[in-house]
């Protein structure tokens, strides 16, 4: 009788030890999550002004509001650069983007940038047992060059550590205009192959620049005037594939439906999603029961439309109970810009609204409008609300993000800041190099330095200011963050400090320098 009493009470300590260390999904022993979920939610074109959050008044962003005051608020946040391209390439890889010389604004066609050997955000999560996938925006290349879409394109995503990748190659203005599947056209009819060049028009395709008339969506301004897709002129040329071709106006939905699915897939999994929609980057096409939301045109819809997908995806992480294991990065890969190559009424409706803030510039420009962006981290019950002026950069991510999910991986420009990203630490990086088409400038502490470059101060094409001038900038951020007065000539000292320390990042001697030719 003993000897069973004894064998029932082992019993049920095991079970209760059994219980104790049995956790939910990713748990450990002491309740911390040892393998969470991230999402990067990534945008294209939005502005530091663009959202509630970060002092927008005109224009409704409850979903964009509830990650930023729900968890860290950024208000010293950074891409890489002002451009797409560069962007994108400096937060998957964790180098700066002026370091490798084709991270610029990439045509359709172009080869892959990323190399196949080199270290991505997706790799470490790979290599630590997550599934790693990608939605949404690419546009750092696919294939070799001389890409055919009717085979199988690479090396892409998939070869850069993506598991899984539903993408559009380039930008939503450019051909193909297609979706690329784990880098097969998506719902192509091989008896209609697809023909891309950015060279030379097909015979017979009609034009944005020859055939206005069939312009039926929107009228190219600049630059946007080959070949006529859904009634919106593009940049480049493309023949065939019509069953492959995208709908416009569906493309928000398309990829909100794909992110929600890969989420549904992979939720009894660890799993990485970088979730990069395609607005408010022209063409904006929001679907038609998002027109007229915002008042402030297509662009202003387009924002509203990002943000409803952003609530329902938030909805769908819920509903499939791993929000609470869950960190999402929100961001944007470069500042506001208006008219980028179409009418489309966004200047003419803009109205009070400042897509900058009280920034200075935009895409494009190497003033803070270019690339100082939203930045929030919002972790449920992990991450207490809090706003911090810590000096943070898109290219710090893959470091940070590595040390969460106990990898020792990291890259020579990429800073460790989990407790930054998390709202543990106020401590930022020292320094930080911005770039915008091939030209550099410098942040450190409160201040901005801009060496002085030849060129037009202003695109008139986009009415942006574009940072160039023939004199040193530099720029006290505490006491004047628009910019407004060059101070450079009084603070003598402060601009050599600045210099110096630019200097030893770019590996470039700026000594006797007065202008520097755009390259």
């Amino acid at each position: 009788m003993k000897r069973r009493y004894v064998i029932f009470v082992s019993l049920i300590l095991s079970f209760s030890l059994f219980i104790g260390c049995k956790s939910k999904r990713g748990e450990t022993q002491q309740g911390q999550s040892s393998k969470p979920n991230v999402v990067i939610v990534y945008l294209d074109d939005l502005g530091y002004g663009d959202v509630g959050a970060y002092g927008a008044t005109k224009l409704k962003t409850p979903n964009f509001d509830k990650l930023a005051e729900g968890g860290v608020r950024f208000t010293n946040g950074y891409a890489t650069s002002s451009t797409c391209t560069p962007s994108r390439y400096g937060l998957l890889t964790g180098v700066y983007p002026w370091r490798e010389k084709d991270a610029k604004i990439l045509p359709g066609t172009a080869p892959l940038i990323i190399g196949t050997e080199q270290l991505t955000i997706p790799k470490v999560f790979k290599e630590q047992g997550y599934a790693t996938g990608i939605v949404g925006k690419w546009h750092l290349g696919l294939g070799t060059g001389n890409v055919d879409w009717n085979k199988h394109v690479a090396p892409g995503p998939n070869e850069v550590g993506f598991d899984y990748a539903y993408i559009l190659a380039a930008t939503q203005d450019r051909v193909p205009t297609v979706y690329i599947d784990n880098g097969y056209v998506d719902n192509l009819d091989p008896n209609d192959p697809i023909e891309v060049s950015y060279e030379h028009n097909f015979e017979g395709q009609p034009t944005g620049k020859d055939n206005p008339e069939l312009c039926t969506y929107v009228m190219w301004h600049h630059g946007h005037n080959n070949t006529i897709v859904n009634g919106i002129p593009r940049i480049g040329f493309m023949k065939g594939g019509e069953s492959a071709k995208w709908s416009d106006i569906d493309m928000a939905d398309h990829f909100l439906a794909k992110a929600q699915s890969y989420v549904k897939a992979h939720k009894e999994e660890p799993f990485f999603l970088v979730y990069t929609m395609q607005q408010p980057h022209v063409p904006r096409t929001p679907h038609p029961r998002f027109v007229g939301k915002s008042g402030m045109g297509a662009r202003g819809d387009a924002i509203v439309e990002a943000d409803w997908c952003l609530g329902e995806f938030m909805k769908t992480l819920e509903e499939e109970g791993v929000l609470d294991n869950t960190l999402i990065i929100f961001s944007s890969d470069n500042g506001p810009v208006l008219n980028d190559g179409y009418y489309d009424d966004a200047v003419e409706l803009l109205g009070d609204h400042k897509p900058a803030g009280d920034l200075r510039g935009g895409k494009y420009s190497l003033f803070e409008a270019g690339t100082r962006v939203p930045f929030m981290a919002y972790w449920k019950n992990k991450i207490e609300p809090t706003v911090s002026d810590a000096l943070i950069c898109q290219i710090d991510i893959l470091a940070s993000l590595a040390e969460l999910v106990g990898s020792n991986k990291g890259t020579q420009d990429s800073e460790e800041m989990l407790d930054v990203l998390l709202g543990k630490s106020n401590q930022g990086r020292e320094s930080l190099v911005l770039e915008a088409t091939s030209r550099t400038a410098f942040r450190k502490g409160n201040w901005a330095c801009i060496p002085p470059y030849k060129g037009a101060k202003v695109n008139t094409q986009v009415n942006i200011e574009l940072g160039n001038d023939t004199e040193w900038q530099l720029y006290n951020l505490k006491e004047d963050i628009g910019q407004q007065k060059n101070v450079a000539k009084e603070n003598p000292d402060k601009l050599n400090e600045m210099i110096k320390a630019f200097e030893a990042i770019r590996g470039v001697d700026y000594s006797g320098i007065t202008t520097l030719e755009l390259k």
